[in-house]
This record gives structure tokens, sequence and C-alpha cells, in this order.
């Protein structure tokens, strides 16, 4: 059976086809929009999923949306009762929004399906159009593809129709939920609020926050505790509802939040101060106490020694490594995409499996049913070869042994260069086919990447790929991390020994560079967010990381996502020629072809320049 799963319409649309319970092809739609965080119907990531698998929109079975637009909107109507008048402006704003476009979403879905497959008829889209549960789509995310034939599948987001934090079993084909905390108490709404309390951006600054906190000390954890959120034993909490305003849709915290920290709310051009990396600090030991009493409390009730994680707080890789360490349970699996694009997925594989019965792909020790989250589109050497010469770029067609020497020669002598190979990945991570790679052991390198080349905060770390079989030569880690969701600390042995006055710092005047061997990689607080490499799920990026240890003795490469601030990750070869030719990148690897920035056009380049500076 051919499902089609959808997410649309809120932030991160997607699109996901699962064709007799295996994953088909994912994408999300801002990679061929090039609008960050596109919300809108994602007609080019359907037109792909369904290319891929050589049908029209005709032979899908189902169509599984990932959430249920009248259940959001009785929150919407709850909420805005229960704080009048204060809810009544942002209720009134949005109500028009949702009668034009969200409450009848069903009629919309089946408008935009009937437009490109006019064949089907009315009652024929209504049979086949089927809606899941927010976390619903989010537990199936995880649970469905991991290798467990039974977990415990926690799924902790912003919130979804109510639930903001649900409990779940999985076990073979079955999902049954074990308990929820419904909004406003939300650990994603309340990490959000310290993201747009230290001048970030909510749903797409979590990063920064999590990147800053290790320059800060958790001062205001204990506040926290005693003032923000009542978190009990178990892990179940409530939010002081008095400190925030996000109920009433005006802004994420008031006043009484700012008193609590010290100071009213950073604004994005303001610099940062050691109070902003304090309270950075504070609230990720916090979201981490609570994500820690949770999984223990479960493992404790449930007996089951797996455990899956979703929903936009799984990406907190920081909060993963910990509940990993803790020991609780046996083995952890996280949905690469765990936040809403990988709801597409989830709400495909939730009617697959769960629904109709289709035999699990990853399941019974076989592996997770992922493939390595490479589930979007591939480009050919013709198209590659059209988009360089269409942007006038002058390039080398190598072998395969040459394109893997030339790359790794200029890794080893301190080039960045853009890597764009096989299929895009599916989810927020850049895991070696959509990636910009560089020397870890230079210390430099992570300023360079940041300032030159990124264009975003000097402060924030950038993570490593490493052979598997190196893993544990290089990192505290002795398991698989395909899908960079895991901080592990640098082995104590690789690291630097830092002269006094270098310890005695304050947080933010701690310098990154030259803490270890791999510098680069390294955060101040001698942490990294690791990708492990198998040859078995990425040949080529497995062949270029061996290449590079033969010249080196290194198994490491700084791997960060092929885009600058502001844009999604590269998808087809003329996105990576424009960001190539736009930034510092020196060399691009793409397919075969291999470039060098000083042998191109200085007039294209000045052009590439010009047109990244003016978006």
């Amino acid at each position: 059976m051919r499902i089609l799963g959808l997410a649309a319409f809120y932030h991160d649309a997607a699109a996901a086809l699962v064709d007799g319970g295996r994953i088909v092809a994912a994408a999300q739609e801002e990679r061929f929009t090039r609008r960050k965080h596109d919300a809108g119907y994602p007609r080019r990531a359907i037109a792909y999923c369904l290319a891929e698998a050589g049908i029209g929109l005709d032979a899908v079975d189902r169509i599984v949306f990932y959430d249920k637009p009248f259940l959001k909107f009785e929150r919407l109507l709850e909420t805005a009762v229960a704080f009048a008048p204060r809810g009544f402006r942002s209720f009134s704003a949005a109500v028009p929004v949702w009668i034009r476009e969200k409450l009848f979403q069903k009629n919309l879905l089946r408008r935009k399906l009937a437009a490109d497959a006019p064949a089907v008829g009315k009652r024929d889209w209504d049979r086949r159009l089927l809606f899941a549960e927010h976390h619903q789509s989010h537990a199936a995310s995880a649970f469905y593809p991991s290798p467990f034939r039974e977990a415990v599948v926690l799924t902790m987001d912003g919130v979804g129709e109510w639930a903001t934090t649900s409990a779940a079993v999985g076990r073979g084909n079955d999902l049954d939920l074990l308990r929820e905390l419904h909004f406003p108490h939300s650990l994603g709404l309340l990490y959000s609020a310290f993201t747009a309390y230290t001048g970030f951006t909510v749903n797409s600054g979590e990063y920064k926050l999590m990147g800053l906190a290790p320059y800060g000390e958790p001062k205001y954890a204990r506040a926290m505790l005693d003032h923000l959120i009542d978190l009990k034993p178990d892990g179940t909490f409530r939010l002081a509802l008095d400190h925030f305003d996000y109920c009433t849709g005006l802004t994420m915290t008031n006043a009484r939040f700012d008193a609590l920290f010290g100071g009213p709310a950073r604004s994005p051009d303001e610099p940062l101060t050691q109070r902003h990396a304090d309270v950075a600090a504070s609230a990720q030991a916090v979201v981490e106490e609570a994500v820690l009493r949770l999984t223990r409390s479960l493992r404790a009730e449930t007996g089951i020694a797996n455990l899956c994680l979703a929903g936009g707080v799984a990406l907190n890789c920081v909060a993963n490594g910990k509940v990993l360490r803790d020991g609780r349970f046996d083995d952890l699996w996280i949905q690469p995409a765990a936040g809403d694009a990988g709801g597409a997925l989830g709400a495909a594989l939730l009617a697959a499996h769960r629904l109709f019965g289709e035999p699990r792909a990853g399941a019974a020790g076989r592996g997770d049913a992922m493939r390595g989250a490479f589930l979007g589109p591939a480009y050919g050497p013709e198209v590659i070869a059209r988009a360089l010469t269409a942007a006038g770029a002058r390039f080398q067609t190598l072998g395969d042994a040459e394109l893997l020497d030339a790359a790794a020669a200029a890794l080893a002598a301190g080039r960045v260069v853009g890597w764009f190979q096989g299929r895009m990945e599916f989810g927020p991570r850049a895991l070696g086919n959509r990636s910009i790679l560089a020397d870890p052991r230079s210390p430099a390198m992570q300023r360079t990447l940041n300032l030159k080349v990124k264009g975003r905060e000097s402060f924030r770390p950038f993570a490593p790929s490493v052979l598997r079989a190196d893993a544990a030569d290089w990192f505290e880690l002795d398991r698989d991390s395909p899908y960079m969701l895991l901080v592990a600390d640098v082995r104590p042995e690789r690291r630097a020994r830092l002269s006094r006055a270098e310890r005695s710092l304050p947080g933010l005047g701690r310098a990154p560079a030259a803490r270890s061997e791999i510098s680069a990689v390294t955060h101040v607080d001698g942490s990294a967010r690791v990708q492990t490499v198998r040859r078995g799920t990425n040949p080529r990026f497995h062949a270029l990381l061996t290449a590079f240890k033969a010249k080196t003795g290194c198994a490491v490469l700084v791997n960060t996502s092929f885009n600058v601030r502001g844009e999604p990750i590269v998808c087809a070869p003329a996105d990576a020629v424009r960001c190539f030719m736009g930034t510092g990148i020196d060399c691009l690897a793409i397919g075969n072809c291999f470039l060098r920035k000083e042998e191109q056009d200085p007039a294209r380049l000045r052009e590439a320049t010009a047109a990244f500076a003016a978006d």
C-alpha cells in the first residue's frame, strides 16, 4: 500500500512516501522553495516523493495529514476563554486565518490534491484522506523506523493539538499511549521562552541557546525550580503561567519573567553578556533534569529496556547524551527529523503499520529503517554538469579515487570543502551528503567557518563526523550516533592542557579554539556533537574520512550543513554552486566534479558574492 504523509501550514512543511511499509522518500518543502521553514502546502516535496517512486498522485492509496486541525482550534478557543480578556487580541487576530485556511483544512487539502490529480473524484479523496494526531505522528516517526521490537516512546515538543509531552509503548505494530501532559505546560515552550529572552528566534534559535549554555553557569536554575516550573520527581511538571504570555499570543514572557532573571529580554542586535550565558545554562540544566526524571520514571514503570525519542525537544542533543549516560535504558534511538517535518513521515508510518498492518522494515535486529536519513533527491552527472556550465563554473571531472584524493588533500591543507553527493538528508542535520567539511585540527577553523563561510555567531560550535571504528579513540562514546543527535566528551588524552589563566576566564571570555587535538569541533566544555559514519550507510563519505585519515592520522572531519545563515540546506546542484561561488568555501566536490575557488572567473565570484550580500 502506498501512503503519502504530509505536514504543512504551521512550520517546516514536508512530505514522505511509504510503500509496503518501506520508506521510499521524504523531504522538506523549504529545500525546494529556498524559503527557510517554509510552512506552505508541500507541493514540490510531494512531487519529488512521487517521482522517486515513479508514480502519480492518483496511484497513492492513502494520504495522511500529521495532526487534527479541529482539536487545535478547540485549544485556541478554550485558551482564549481561560485567559480572557488578555487573550482576546490574539484570538481575534487568529480566528480569520483559522476560518479561512485552517479550520476546514480537509477541504483545503482536497482542493489542492484534486488540482494535481483531477481524475480522482471528491468521494474518493474523502476515502483516501486521513488525519493523525500530532503526537501520534511524532511517536510513530520514532518507533516504527527504530531497530526495536519493543520500546518506550517519549515525545516532547511545544504543543500539538493539546499534548506537549506524551509517553507511549510500542510493541511490534502496536503503539499505545500511556499518558500525556497538556498545553499550556510545555518543556518545548519553556525552552522557546528562553530562546526568545536571550534574543534568538523561536522555532529556529533553540540550537543557539543550547550552544550558548556551556559558556555560562546554571546560576538561575534554583530560581526556575522555585518560581517558574513545579517539577515533580517523576518528571511531570506545571509552569507558573503568570511569568509567560504565550497563551495570549503576544510575547513569550513578561515583566515577572524579566525580574526573575535580572533584566529585560535581549534584543537580537544587542551583544551577548555573561548573564545571557548563565540564563542559557540554567534553562538547559532544568530541561535536562526534567527529561532525566521523565525517562527514569518511564523505565521504572514499564521495565522496557529501549527508548525512542521524537518531537522538537528530542533535537536537544546535550539532553540526549545525558539520557544515554544515565544508563536507565539499554539502548536509545532518536528520529533524525524529530521536529514537525518528521511528522509527515510518522503519519504515513502510523497508517502503514498500525492501520493496515504492513511489516516493519527496521525492527528485529536489522538496523533502523531510515537508511541514514538519505531520503531526499539525488542528481545525476548530466544535471550537475549543466548546473555548473550554466553558472560559468570552471571544473574538473575526476574518477572516484581522484575525487577522494583531491578532496582529502584540500582538507588536509586547511581548505574548506563543499561536499554534495548522493541523496539529500531528511531532517535538520547535514550527515555527509549536503555538507561543508573542514580539518578539525585547525585552531582557527571554528572562527573561520562561523564568520567567513556560515555567517553566524562566533560562539556556535561545529560537529565532528568520525569513522565508526575510530569513534572511541576520539570521544567518550562506545556506540553508533549516525544522526548527530548525541553529545559526548572528547577523550581526556586528546584535550589540551589549559593554563591557570585560561581556566579562570569567565564563560564568554573562554575561547573555544585550541582546547583539544580537534579544536574546531570541541566545544568550550570539552564536548562534541558526534556523528559516527559506517561504510554500509554512506560509502563515499566513509571513503573520504578514510582518505583524510590516511593523509593526516585523524579520522575526524568538521561537518556542518551546506548553507549560510537564513537559508535552507542546499538541495539541487545550482544551490550548491551558488553557495560555493558566493561564500568563503574554497573547494566544491559535487558528484565527480571538483572546483577550486582560485580557478573561477573573478567576475562570476563578485556577482555571486554580491547576490548573497543582497539576500
